[in-house]
């Protein structure tokens, strides 16, 4: 038997985003003017940027509250489901604790700001993908791992029922 701890001891990993991801943002906002940039590397520039909405200025229209309370309700949810399944699935909770540590950096931004400070450029030549933050690296890290998950699980089930056994 193998030794498993509590899903929910994994809500360290939000915490450790959302400080990083704050603490970053600050540094952005006070060393750098709007839309000042700052190359590091080929490909990669340091750039203050404000985004008022999700991802790729999706719904810039929406107001701040909106998202508070779709960052507060992914949480929940989250607190939910880790309270329900206090054991085991690990996977599934590194997932969902980085999309929760990385929604709530961003509510964050949004309740004391108005907007969500980006400042990750990567570009190719003329051509820039949308400017990003720590908390979208952390959704979007934590939404592949969920995919993952899933994989891995249909995989696990074709194991123990291969179609066409019976």
């Amino acid at each position: 038997m193998s030794f498993q701890y509590k899903n929910v001891y994994l809500l360290w990993i939000s915490m450790a985003v959302i400080l990083i991801d704050q603490i970053t943002k600050q540094l952005v906002v006070r060393h750098l003017d709007w839309y000042e940039t700052v190359p590091v590397m080929p490909h990669l520039n340091l750039v203050h940027m404000k985004n008022t909405g999700a991802a790729f200025s999706m719904l810039s229209d929406a107001p701040p509250a909106f998202f508070v309370l779709l960052g507060t309700a992914v949480s929940i949810g989250i607190l939910l489901w880790l309270r329900r399944h206090p054991r085991g699935q690990t996977l599934l909770a590194v997932a969902l604790s980085l999309i929760m540590g990385g929604a709530l950096g961003n509510v964050i931004d949004r309740v004391t700001r108005g907007h969500v400070v980006d400042f990750i450029d990567f570009y190719v030549g003329s051509w820039h993908f949308a400017a990003f933050n720590v908390a979208d690296i952390a959704i979007s890290t934590g939404t592949g791992l969920l995919l993952l998950d899933m994989l891995l699980d249909a995989r696990r089930a074709r194991r123990v029922h291969p179609a066409g056994g019976g």
